[in-house]
């Protein structure tokens, strides 16, 4: 569509043709030229009516350049025909400015030679004859046609001022060189007479572009809104005060099921409702139920919006909005995949995606419900229940595996309670069970033993097969709480205690447990207390080199000196340390502790650190060795990681990647307590490693058992002849120590009886003087 430009009022007169035509919008120039060839009509009739008078005074006269005059004109009209029918041909094919612009100059010559014409004719009749009659009549139609003609084609301005010129000139000359001082007298008037024409000529030419524009407005909003209509992604119809629908888009007919040829104007609600009843799309019940809504809104009586069930399934919502004159607007919305949205939203907010079980929202309300009608008679319990093995399942088989076995689990869990009883899943791997009511504590007993008896046992998860068990907790309404909150955390206390004496079993909650909770809070509180403000003190353990009988390295071991608590064993607090996630911030103050001292040593001493494999999945452990090493300006070749099985078996191709680059920086990578875990020897070949620390598990009752001396050998020269160093823990008696040295393949030894862990002053002091006066191993142990 053209830019819009002020069209209300026409270019000024002193802009050229060309100028003043680009002035307005193509559509509207374009339909003032066409005024100009409409109806040839009057051109017939003026041209025999101003010939017929030229020949009237010819034959009074006899003078012959009145008779060349009328002959002109003819020939003028003849050619002005022939232009006119030559635009009707190629009228559809005007279609820009310029075209129109090549058609109103071929106008303006031919009516200019016209109206030239009649001013010749005016002028021969005073210059060449005397007679009066033939002087009024000339002068006389020469006015009447230029009035004519302005009437006809004011719609192009240049036309006008042309036409005044060709007329004007001829006649003002008649009368000024042939007349006397009453000709004079009237020549000028012919001024504001023309004048007066040529304003007339542009009041009815801005009435004619007004009259256009305000056409082509009509027709552009008809088009917008009947593309905006029909481009709604609702139905809409709009019914006048009668009832009736004067206005519906195509959407309407899509929604309602109705053939797109289906006329719906004139159609009142019950009519339209009637047609949708034809096509089967909806019952006569719900029709009648509709047209009933669609009165009361209507009437005022209900705003609500309206919906309608379909035949096909799709549910229909109806908007009504009243209007002034009585009439309404109908606004119709497909709203079945907004109202599936809401039910699986719904379903979201209220069940476990996964599993399909109540969420813990669904168990609240339940336990509250529950809880409200407990008492002696009737009571309640709070089954906590945790699976075993299901962290060994998503590390060595992965999460979709892991997923499956919950789903396989939550299966075998609505086997085993009653109708009247909720599962939810809490988390994780986490279940609770509501049972509810319960008459004995033996009924709880009951379910708590068919529980753990389902879930036990194996499960066939995509081609691998998983042996788990769960644990659960049990707490008991009114007796261990009446309040939904303090159920689940007794309930959860006694899955604490279960799974710490003995899994695959369950626990009632006792009030000792309480006790032991806070004990656990406080030890949580302790350890976040210390591992900001960086409390942990590192204890170093020698390694010995079997053949050199020398100090290599010194093993980084964690220790918590308390105030009250004295010195805390790892063993107590790293496996809380795991589960709170702090492991992964004291992992990295023991490596960057563990440098800072190892710079403190003689060149070729090595420090080993630890990575838990907690660590290793949350932290880009080679961006932290790189800046730590960096940081602490220690050589790469100076630093031993000793990493676990479990941290190989999570995410392998990641895992591999990073002791890559790892090695990469001259690291070395220890695998330590070797021989422990079921698979360790399928990762001797697979993981760049350079040294494995067989379990001093090995050492235990080793003079008596050939058993564990034979595995322990196989081992060391298994890793040996893979080109790994050997070193061996837990020496702890001599007899150990000599076993081991009579092993060529063992390359190191580390226990009590070589050297306790040390703090870091005393280690320092060792390994100096170590280094001054070598000591033989026997003489440190």
């Amino acid at each position: 569509m053209p830019a819009t430009v002020p069209v209300m009022s026409s270019a000024p007169a002193s802009m050229p043709a060309a100028q003043r035509s680009e002035s307005l919008p193509p559509e509207i120039y374009i339909a003032l030229v066409d005024s100009l060839y409409t109806d040839g009509r009057t051109l017939f009739m003026g041209t025999v009516f101003v010939v017929g008078s030229m020949l009237v005074t010819f034959w009074k006269t006899g003078q012959v350049l009145l008779l060349a005059c009328a002959l002109a004109v003819v020939l003028t009209a003849v050619a002005r025909g022939l232009m006119m029918r030559a635009y009707a041909r190629v009228r559809e094919s005007v279609r820009d400015s310029e075209q129109a612009r090549r058609w109103e100059r071929r106008y303006v010559t031919g009516a200019a030679t016209s109206i030239m014409l009649l001013g010749i004719w005016c002028y021969v009749a005073f210059a060449a004859t005397s007679d009066a009659f033939t002087q009024l009549v000339s002068f006389s139609m020469t006015i009447a046609y230029c009035i004519g003609i302005f009437g006809r084609n004011f719609g192009s301005g240049p036309f006008v001022i042309v036409q005044i010129l060709c007329a004007w000139a001829p006649m003002t000359a008649a009368l000024l060189l042939h007349g006397g001082r009453y000709e004079w007298f009237f020549a000028a008037l012919l001024i504001p007479f023309f004048l007066a024409l040529k304003f007339v000529a542009e009041r009815l030419r801005h009435t004619l572009v007004d009259t256009v524009v305000a056409s082509r407005n009509i027709s552009l909003l008809a088009n917008r809104f009947d593309t905006a209509l029909n481009n709604m992604p609702h139905g809409l119809c709009m019914f006048d005060g009668e009832r009736r629908i004067v206005v519906a888009n195509q959407k309407l007919n899509e929604l309602l099921g109705l053939p797109a040829a289906c006329e719906l104007k004139g159609t009142g609600p019950r009519g339209l409702i009637a047609h949708v009843v034809d096509a089967g799309l909806i019952s006569h019940a719900n029709a009648e139920r509709a047209v009933a809504d669609l009165e009361a809104r209507l009437t005022g009586g209900s705003t609500e919006d309206i919906n309608v069930e379909m035949e096909n399934g799709r549910t229909l919502e109806l908007t009504v909005q009243p209007m002034e004159n009585g009439g309404m607007v109908l606004l119709i919305e497909d709203i079945t995949a907004r109202r599936a949205a809401e039910a699986r939203i719904n379903q979201l907010a209220r069940f476990d995606a996964l599993t399909g079980l109540p969420n813990r929202t669904i168990l609240r309300n339940r336990m509250d419900e529950a809880l409200a009608h407990c008492g002696s008679e009737r009571m309640c319990a709070v089954h906590f229940i945790d699976l075993d093995q299901f962290k060994q399942v998503n590390d060595t088989l992965g999460h979709t595996h892991g997923d499956l076995l919950l789903v396989a689990v939550a299966e075998r869990l609505r086997t085993a309670v009653r109708d009247t009883d909720v599962i939810a899943r809490f988390g994780g791997d986490e279940f609770v069970v509501l049972q509810s009511p319960v008459k004995s504590v033996e009924d709880v007993s009951a379910l708590a033993a068919r529980i753990l008896r389902a879930v036990h046992g194996t499960y066939e998860l995509d081609g691998h097969v998983a042996m788990v068990s769960a644990s659960s907790g049990i707490s008991i309404a009114p007796r261990n709480g009446t309040e939904a909150d303090q159920l689940l955390r007794n309930a959860d206390m006694a899955l604490y205690r279960a799974k710490a004496e003995r899994r695959g079993t369950w626990r009632w909650f006792e009030p000792a447990m309480e006790a032991d909770a806070q004990a656990r809070r406080n030890l949580e509180f302790d350890l976040r207390h210390a591992t900001e403000t960086e409390a942990f003190e590192l204890y170093y353990q020698p390694l010995f080199d079997l053949r050199t009988r020398r100090i290599v390295a010194c093993e980084a071991l964690l220790r918590w000196p308390h105030r009250e608590r004295g010195m805390v064993s790892p063993a107590e607090f790293i496996p809380v340390a795991e589960e709170m996630g702090l492991i992964v911030e004291i992992g990295h103050q023991v490596l960057r502790k563990a440098c800072l001292e190892c710079g403190r040593w003689p060149d070729d001493i090595r420090v080993a650190v630890n990575l838990s494999s907690i660590q290793f999945s949350r932290s880009n452990i080679p961006a932290l060795v790189r800046e730590t090493l960096a940081a602490t300006n220690l050589p790469a070749r100076r630093l031993e990681l000793e990493i676990t099985e479990t941290t190989l078996l999570q995410d392998t191709r990641r895992t591999r990647a990073e002791l890559r680059q790892l090695e990469a920086l001259g690291v070395s990578i220890s695998l330590d307590d070797f021989g422990t875990g079921y698979s360790s020897l399928s990762y001797l070949h697979s993981f760049p490693l350079h040294k494995v620390k067989i379990d001093q598990s090995f050492l235990r009752e080793l003079g008596d058992n050939a058993r564990r001396l034979t595995l322990l050998r196989g081992m060391a020269r298994l890793s040996a002849e893979l080109g790994l160093r050997v070193a061996v823990e837990g020496v702890e008696t001599e007899e150990q120590l000599a076993l081991v040295a009579a092993e060529d393949s063992v390359d190191e030894v580390q226990g009590f009886l070589l050297g306790r862990p040390l703090p870091a002053g005393d280690v320092r002091k060792l390994l100096y003087a170590f280094d001054v006066s070598p000591t033989r191993i026997e003489e440190v142990a």
